[in-house]
């Protein structure tokens, strides 16, 4: 018991990590979509955008329980998740930060800027929902206050995607600009966080692949010691890299 509790634990600290750098880059993208807005109009785009990601996340969450047990769903997730992964590793060796840049929304009046904004939340959301249910669904079961499943996932499961979005969240409206910051001084983070992402898509085209209906990899390897340990090897791998790689090129800026 104490070791299927440390292993969620341990999950539940990489999705804080992970949301964290994700709710970071929502923020900043957020602020770019409605920087030609006057002061105050900015205040309320923002707060719509917070609301509406609040919304987003858990109705994300609540969808993708509901279908999370449907292979085609589960190809549907890692392909999307390396698709995104891919795409920002691209647009940043293009010299582009954001795919949403002012030009974008310049020019825009107060709800159309909230309507685009309402847009990137739920892209982002997806985002973060996929990235959450790709690293929970290994997790051994774990009947919590005797509730076995909710919404077709186990409750254990649902409980750890469910912390790892109000986790988000919160960063978002309290801890972003922390994030934002530190983004600013290692950019080569958000990089490692989309690198991340990408192999947490990985670990999700695993699972489809070991599905008991489609039957390409054995339905137990996706579940297996073996696999843990060289999916949590490389993760920990791509953080220790991102890191030193994000220290030598603030060195080299200061330089």
């Amino acid at each position: 018991m104490e070791a299927i509790l440390l292993e969620y634990l341990w999950v539940l600290l990489v999705l804080v990590a992970l949301e964290g750098l994700l709710a970071a880059d929502n923020a900043v993208v957020m602020a770019v979509m409605v920087k030609h807005l006057p002061r105050e109009q900015q205040k309320k785009a923002l707060f719509y955008g917070l609301l509406g990601a609040f919304v987003f996340r858990f109705a994300a969450l609540f969808m993708i329980t509901i279908l999370v047990d449907v292979w085609q769903i589960q190809a549907l997730g890692a392909a999307y998740l390396l698709f995104i992964a891919f795409k920002h590793i691209y647009d940043q060796r293009k010299g582009k930060e954001h795919s949403l840049e002012p030009e974008a929304t310049k020019g825009s009046g107060f709800w159309m800027t909230v309507l685009k904004v309402e847009l990137a939340d739920i892209a982002f959301a997806v985002d973060a929902m996929l990235a959450a249910v790709a690293l929970a669904l290994t997790l051994p079961h774990l009947d919590l206050f005797g509730i076995e499943e909710i919404g077709g996932i186990n409750s254990g499961q649902f409980a750890v995607m469910l912390a790892g979005g109000l986790v988000g969240l919160i960063i978002m409206r309290f801890a972003a600009h922390k994030f934002v910051k530190l983004l600013a001084n290692y950019p080569q983070l958000e990089t490692t966080a989309f690198v991340i992402v990408g192999w947490v898509g990985v670990k999700l085209l695993v699972l489809t692949l070991s599905h008991k209906d489609l039957g390409v990899l054995p339905y137990d390897f996706a579940h297996s010691t073996e696999w843990k340990l060289i999916f949590w090897g490389v993760l920990l791998c791509i953080v220790v890299v991102g890191a030193l790689i994000s220290v030598k090129r603030k060195r080299e800026r200061e330089a």
